[in-house]
């Protein structure tokens, strides 16, 4: 049974501004969209939260995220679900009842209702346009704080102060769903958030990191990034970003149109990254690795303080390093010197982040010309210079040339690498006979 508070109105979806968005088959208010049957769903269950919001919007998703709110037995029906389908599933609050069944292609959260009524429970969340609740039983929406109001006029607005002191994190997320949605945050939200911000300070690091990738991620997330250091919610985890590397934000965002118009095969590499699994809800590619970069000190030892504290595992850590160690080889190339031996040193500095230094060489002012060869080359996997490659092994060294194995061994292959490169050596036989040759002079021999 429903425990609605009386003064809870309910809204058909026919009645509503959003009925063609809401009442399309393929809308996740539609159950024919979910992957467990309606039946299996109690009758006082209501659906909440984002899915809601984006429904309303006629937003769509690949994979589906679904909360429901039910008066009690929360755990209960979770985990009766997950046995019926054989899924997923977690207890992942236990003293607030919360649970999930994980499917193939969703994820569903079941949550005990906080406080004595639906109503109660909606006004305990962040933002109005959150905190709409849809019964799909009925087909009805329930709108008791005016969410759907701000989701015409494109608004995010919070529900009271304490509501965002009670979790700190949504200081920031009112960013990160502004631009997630294109939304403009009302004055006195802003306002209550500046006076909050000192609260993040409290949060984890794994949390907060998880907001600032979600802004670096994508161009739109920039003036949401700006506004946010403008209120001072940045400064308790950034506390030196400046309105200097802001701007140079801004100015990837445009480098990365430029290259999609000047090289369109290059651009589409900044959406991958590197081969490690990335966890849910955490945003890695090459893209935000560049803008990540341009936030952090231009001090590897200090970024790399700076990444730690973020707690970034530490193959993001090494891919974003990388970005700050190929800026001083890239300079060189910039200057001049542009033999094959110094591009050599730059892509064995940088190996696959150099998706991500043209990015912001791109957007620090150096003509694409400059690095137009540079691309060609990391396009290239048979290219010695961008992917150097031994010709022979160190067995091959002590097995044909008779050397004893020892550190030098290690240098010979190095020098032979360079070689390579150089295009002095360009076949397995020559790397051997040019190896004998260095072989046979000391390695601090004034033609080495």
């Amino acid at each position: 049974m429903s425990t609605r508070s009386p003064s809870l109105q309910a809204v058909s979806l026919d009645q509503s501004p959003f009925a063609a968005a809401a009442l399309s088959v393929s809308s996740v208010l539609s159950p024919q969209t979910w992957p467990f049957e309606l039946s299996l769903l109690p009758e006082s269950a209501h659906l909440v939260g984002g899915s809601v919001r984006d429904a309303l919007l006629g937003r769509k998703a690949d994979y589906l995220d679904l909360d429901f709110v039910v008066p009690s037995h929360a755990v209960e029906t979770a985990r009766a679900i997950a046995r019926h389908y054989d899924a997923g599933f977690v207890v992942l609050d236990p003293h607030n009842q919360i649970a999930r069944v994980v499917f193939e292609h969703a994820t569903v959260d079941f949550a005990q209702q906080v406080g004595d009524s639906l109503e109660s429970d909606l006004h305990r969340r962040d933002f109005t346009v959150n905190a709409i609740a849809y019964h799909p039983h009925t087909e009805q929406v329930f709108d008791p704080l005016g969410g759907c109001a701000d989701l015409e006029r494109r608004v995010l607005r919070m529900i009271a102060a304490d509501n965002l002191a009670d979790d700190p994190l949504r200081l920031l997320r009112a960013y990160r769903q502004a631009a997630q949605l294109n939304f403009m945050l009302d004055e006195p939200t802003r306002s209550t958030i500046h006076e909050l911000a000192p609260l993040l300070g409290k949060v984890a690091a794994e949390r907060v990191r998880g907001e600032l990738d979600s802004l670096l991620s994508k161009p739109e997330g920039t003036p949401l990034m700006k506004l946010a250091w403008a209120d001072d919610v940045l400064g308790t985890w950034l506390p030196n970003l400046s309105a200097v590397q802001i701007q140079q934000l801004v100015a990837v965002d445009a480098a990365a149109a430029q290259l999609q118009e000047y090289h369109p095969a290059f651009a589409a590499l900044l959406k991958g990254w590197i081969k490690e699994q990335t966890p849910p809800g955490f945003h890695r590619s090459w893209f935000k690795a560049a803008k990540l970069s341009r936030i952090l000190s231009p001090n590897g030892a200090i970024a790399e303080a700076e990444l730690t504290h973020f707690k970034y595992s530490r193959a993001e850590q090494q891919a974003v390093l990388a970005i700050l160690r190929g800026w001083e080889p890239l300079q060189a190339i910039a200057q001049g010197n542009d033999s094959r031996r110094q591009q050599y040193v730059l892509f064995k500095t940088v190996g696959n982040s150099f998706i991500a230094l043209a990015l912001v060489a791109l957007a620090e002012g150096s003509p694409f010309p400059l690095l137009a060869e540079l691309i060609d080359r990391f396009l290239d996997p048979a290219d010695p210079v961008a992917h150097p490659h031994a010709l022979v092994s160190g067995r091959d060294l002590i097995q044909q040339l008779g050397l004893r194995p020892g550190p030098h061994i290690g240098r010979l292959l190095s020098e032979a690498e360079v070689a390579h490169a150089e295009g002095k050596i360009t076949t397995p036989s020559e790397a051997l006979e040019w190896l004998a040759l260095q072989a046979d002079m000391p390695l601090d021999h004034p033609s080495r």
